[in-house]
């Protein structure tokens, strides 16, 4: 059994989005009682967050940018940058803990204690840019991770995989140009899905050029289209690359039963999703693999959906 970290606190669930907001603190019940209840507990290492060096941050978002953010909160501000970001007076300190329970379990891996994690975390990240919060998201928190990584512990290539179905377009934007971060991403295109960015023909710039690969996916697609899509795809880039450590934008939103996109996946899909991950984590990067939470609304299959994505971390 691998030793796998599961990072969860009870602060998360303070970030308050109103009524009727799908990205709300039930969703991050379900997923830990689906752990808990799948025995799971007993079998991973718990982490808890604590607020992480503003440096770190400032790494992927400017000063102004977190001041602003800070301000808005103590100033009782309802949304911040666009209406689907609700927030409370908590907002900016529950972000603050994401990200460092989030910089805690890298260091957790990158010493050797574990093998793997899985950070159950909200608010989520992957739509944040620099200098915007979108799409229900404040701190980039895979982006962070990313460049803690590199600058505290040296390592130069860093593989990121995001499965949520919507694009990571704050991910793409802040690495595009950059030769050293890996961003890959499928998600559902064309359709209503948000945010409308990441176009197959969107493969990075300049120096980066070829280290940002897009794999959209039409509505309606399901289970043997996708995986016969991703799986080969993903094993060829990376063994290109050779990332020293894999991050993972875990969004279980592409469910057929998740109301915020359109896509037919099954939750098995989903476990064969993160196995295929696992495994190529295995063969590049001695198995180092952070798994991060973005979407998934569905509170009624949260619970197995995590309870199995924690189970394929803990097999040998």
């Amino acid at each position: 059994m691998r030793r796998t970290g599961f990072l969860y606190d009870d602060r998360y669930l303070l970030h308050r989005t109103g009524p009727y907001h799908p990205e709300c603190p039930e969703r991050l019940k379900a997923v830990y009682q689906g752990i808990a209840a799948g025995g799971l507990l007993e079998k991973v290492h718990r982490i808890t967050a604590s607020v992480p060096e503003q440096r770190w941050i400032e790494r992927v978002h400017p000063r102004e940018y977190i001041h602003r953010f800070q301000e808005a909160c103590l100033n009782g501000v309802r949304e911040f940058d666009s209406p689907d970001n609700q927030m409370c007076p908590e907002t900016f300190h529950v972000a603050l803990l994401a990200v460092g329970g989030i910089l805690e379990t890298v260091d957790l891996v990158m010493r050797g204690d574990l093998d793997n994690a899985f950070c159950a975390v909200r608010p989520p990240g992957h739509h944040t840019e620099p200098t915007r919060a979108m799409g229900f998201c404040y701190f980039n928190n895979i982006a962070i991770a990313a460049r803690y990584i590199q600058e505290r512990w040296g390592l130069e290539k860093v593989g990121i995989i995001d499965f949520d179905v919507h694009h990571g377009n704050g991910t793409q934007l802040i690495f595009e140009d950059d030769p050293t971060v890996f961003y890959y991403s499928i998600h559902e295109h064309p359709s209503f899905s948000y945010p409308g960015t990441g176009r197959e023909f969107d493969i990075g710039k300049g120096p980066g050029r070829g280290t940002t690969r897009n794999r959209p996916v039409i509505p309606g697609t399901s289970d043997a289209e996708y995986l016969e899509l991703m799986k080969p795809e993903i094993s060829r880039l990376l063994d290109a690359f050779l990332p020293q450590v894999i991050l993972v934008s875990t969004g279980f939103d592409a469910h057929a039963d998740d109301d915020m996109a359109d896509l037919k996946l099954s939750t098995e899909a989903f476990t064969q999703i993160i196995r295929i991950i696992k495994q190529v984590a295995d063969r590049l990067c001695t198995g180092r693999l952070i798994s991060i939470l973005e979407g998934g609304y569905c509170l009624q299959h949260l619970p197995e959906l995590a309870r199995n994505h924690v189970s394929v971390l803990l097999e040998d």
